[in-house]
């Protein structure tokens, strides 16, 4: 069979809420992970590696540091003349009033992005978030959506361990595969299946559904909003309705880390395993990263079941941790279970426990940085230090520093 024409819409524009301070100047897709790659470079290296090469990227909150981090596409060669990326901004002047600005959430995006999408004429489309880190070819979906003569297909895993599924949407299907419940965000979940926020849509039923979807609760909305809100609002509730929706399970590793401690916990995962994630061959996590100069790890510097990034130099104790590119850890220094992203400098004697900080901040000799040890299970009692910041005391567990803030 020929092979269907294929639009993927990569929706980066949430603001990142729950990520506090980590996302006050960055868009969340931005984030590092593992030191060296972004979270949106997930997303697009899958469909690069998937042979899907229509790529649309959505910006909305801090978009300028995505945009310059994708580099009009050119690690997943999506940089070209026909096809290739195309970064997709906020509407300003067009459309009705309830259509301006910046959407309230993803299925209001795609409401939003309609016309474009009938323009572009697609066979499917495809829709993924770009905050979640996980391994998946795109055409086994494609496949899936086919097979079932599907109207939309969802893609799903089970929980992952110390994850909680009332914070995503839970999917129940029957043998067939042929989704029966669905619930958003439920506070009593049915079972521990739930959507990974990959969708393929008919597009024509999809425009369908969300114009009739605007009918009904566009009057009732707020100024500037379509009242659709997140595709597990409205969107994915009516299409089950309709009775042709089906799954495609991900059996691999899949994490959403949209909450700090389930970004720390993600960092801590891929310390001592690749999980089939980071250095499959065939399929590299792509990015766009400067040229550093190697490691060094000094005399007298003890570094244990840790990433150290390039550019990186550490002469103090390193556990459990990933150090972002350009990182200085001096002697005397202790950096446990935690992240520091790139550029930072953690003094002699400064001590960091189960804390996330961004890039380009001092922590002084007498820091304390003092996560708590349940950190990894409450997104509380993880420490955050905001960009440019110059830490000289002690930041409690749970802390939150704004960036360039200095204490």
């Amino acid at each position: 069979m020929p092979r269907p024409r294929v639009l993927a819409l990569v929706q980066a524009g949430g603001v990142g809420g729950r990520m506090d301070v980590l996302t006050r100047e960055r868009a969340k897709p931005a984030l590092p992970f593992a030191g060296v790659l972004q979270l949106a470079d997930f997303p697009l290296s899958n469909l690069a590696h998937s042979g899907i090469s229509d790529v649309w990227l959505s910006l909305q909150f801090q978009g300028s540091t995505l945009q310059e981090q994708v580099a009009n596409g050119r690690p997943w060669d999506l940089d070209r003349n026909l096809g290739g990326l195309r970064i997709l901004l906020p509407h300003e002047g067009t459309g009705g009033l309830d259509e301006e600005g910046f959407a309230r959430g993803n299925a209001d995006e795609l409401f939003r992005f309609r016309d474009q999408l009938d323009e572009f004429g697609p066979d499917v489309v495809l829709v993924m978030s770009a905050d979640h880190v996980y391994r998946l070819d795109y055409t086994e979906v494609l496949d899936t959506h086919r097979e079932h003569g599907a109207e939309c297909t969802v893609v799903v895993t089970r929980t992952p361990d110390g994850d909680d599924p009332r914070d995503h949407a839970v999917v129940e299907h029957d043998e067939q595969g042929r989704v029966t419940g669905f619930a958003y965000k439920p506070d009593e979940p049915a079972g521990d299946t739930v959507a990974c926020e990959v969708v393929a849509y008919d597009p024509v039923v999809l425009r369908e559904v969300l114009e009739e979807l605007h009918r009904e609760l566009g009057a009732d909305a707020d100024a500037g909003d379509t009242g659709l809100g997140d595709f597990g609002d409205h969107l994915l509730p009516r299409l089950v309705e309709r009775g042709r929706t089906v799954v495609h399970r991900l059996d691999g590793y899949w994490r959403d880390l949209g909450q700090p401690h389930l970004y720390l916990r993600a960092h801590t995962e891929v310390l001592g395993d690749d999980l089939d994630l980071l250095d499959v061959r065939g399929w590299p996590i792509l990015s766009r990263q400067p040229q550093r100069r190697p490691a060094r790890v000094l005399d007298g510097a003890r570094v244990v079941d840790s990433l150290v990034s390039p550019g990186s130099t550490v002469a103090g104790t390193v556990e459990r941790s990933v150090l972002g590119p350009g990182v200085v850890v001096e002697a005397g220094a202790h950096v446990i279970d935690s992240v520091v992203f790139a550029d930072t400098v953690v003094r002699a004697g400064a001590q960091v426990r189960f804390a996330v900080v961004d890039t380009g901040c001092t922590l002084e000799p007498d820091a304390r940085l003092d996560g708590g040890p349940d950190a990894l299970e409450d997104p509380d009692r993880v420490t955050l230090v905001g960009r440019g910041c110059s830490v000289r005391g002690h930041l409690p567990a749970g802390s939150r520093l704004e960036p360039g803030t200095t204490r």
